[in-house]
């Protein structure tokens, strides 16, 4: 495992120290959480923007009025 040194303001750590210690874990594991959710949002954007390029491909050519988009 990698140590990674962070700097911020005295009052942020110490209010992020309480919110780590109301869920019974550490800072440090705070900030690997977080690390984790910011990684797979990443992945989640380019899964999505493959998505619509994919989806590029198929369009109709016309754009459809709210009557043939609301009629079954």
């Amino acid at each position: 495992m990698k140590n990674v040194t962070l700097s911020a303001e005295e009052e942020l750590i110490r209010k992020a120290r309480g919110v780590a210690q109301q869920r019974s874990t550490s800072l440090n594991e705070l900030f690997r959480a977080w690390l984790r959710d910011l990684t797979r949002q990443s992945g989640h954007k380019k899964n999505y923007d493959r998505l619509m390029e994919r989806l590029e491909s198929r369009r109709s050519g016309r754009h459809f009025g709210r009557e043939e988009m609301n009629a079954r």
